[in-house]
């Protein structure tokens, strides 16, 4: 299943990148192959939706980014995570757990709500 097939709400492919950056300085290969693993593959992210978001986040100053050498010797860009991109992935948290307990909630009523009026 990639990114494509899921819908996932705005921001949740950057808290996923950042929370993946938590582990160190990766390449973009790296971190989606991070993902796949994280998810138990059940997320496949395309180039076409990591490469903006890393750039997104670069721009913004939650990740920084340098050249460096793979594990298998090709040159690739390393990304690390910031300061602030470590604060902002703890607010994306905290906001994440916050919603998906509240829609936990909606979805898991098994009786009629009593409604006034």
């Amino acid at each position: 299943m990639s990114v494509d097939d899921v819908e996932l709400l705005q921001g949740t492919l950057t808290m996923m990148v950042l929370k993946a950056l938590t582990w160190g300085p990766m390449h973009g290969y790296a971190i989606v192959r991070w993902l796949e693993q994280a998810s138990d593959s059940a997320l496949r992210i395309e180039d076409g939706s990591l490469y903006p978001t890393l750039y997104r986040l670069e721009e913004r100053a939650l990740v920084t980014s340098e050249w460096g050498t793979s594990d298998n010797n090709r040159r690739a860009k390393f990304y690390s995570l910031t300061p602030a991109g470590r604060k902002h992935l703890r607010v994306q948290l905290a906001a994440w757990h916050r919603s998906a307990r509240v829609v936990d909630r909606v979805v898991g009523v098994s009786a009629r709500p009593v409604l006034d009026g």
